[in-house]
């Protein structure tokens, strides 16, 4: 497979009838000459990795621990095999078999009102975390 390899800062992003437009400012050393002699309108299959200054992948994880709370616990609360997980590992009164029970229960196991407090709240969010990484060992064995 012949793959085209270059650093590039992302300039601007923009919506177009087609979808979202993406532009890229590349340095003249890094553009490829197979991409300069590719006519418009060329298909890729894009893989974009963003570095830090250590010229490291960055763990966007690690760069916003709420958000990234918010969006695995909104995941784990769709996910048949976190409710099969939960229903084995509680005493419930009705097994869980939605996304809005078992939100409720996250949010009963967490004693919070709505999943947007892991994003304030670094106490929640750690207990969350445990949780998630029970669930994690558990699905792996």
């Amino acid at each position: 497979m012949n793959t085209i390899q270059f650093e590039a800062i992302k300039t601007a992003l923009k919506q177009t009838k087609d979808g979202y437009g993406l532009s890229l400012a590349v340095h003249p050393d890094d553009l490829p000459e197979d991409l300069m002699r590719d006519f418009v309108g060329s298909r890729y299959m894009v893989v974009m990795v963003r570095i830090g200054d250590n010229e490291q992948p960055v763990n966007r994880e690690l760069e916003f621990p709420g958000d990234h709370a918010v969006k695995m616990a909104g995941m784990m609360c769709r996910d048949p095999e976190f409710w099969k997980w939960i229903n084995q590992k509680s005493v419930l009164p009705q097994e869980i078999s939605s996304e809005k029970q078992c939100a409720s229960w996250l949010a009963d196991y967490l004693n919070i009102q709505s999943r947007k407090e892991l994003k304030e709240k670094e106490t929640v969010r750690e207990e969350f975390n445990k949780l998630r990484k029970s669930f994690e060992i558990w699905k792996k064995s």
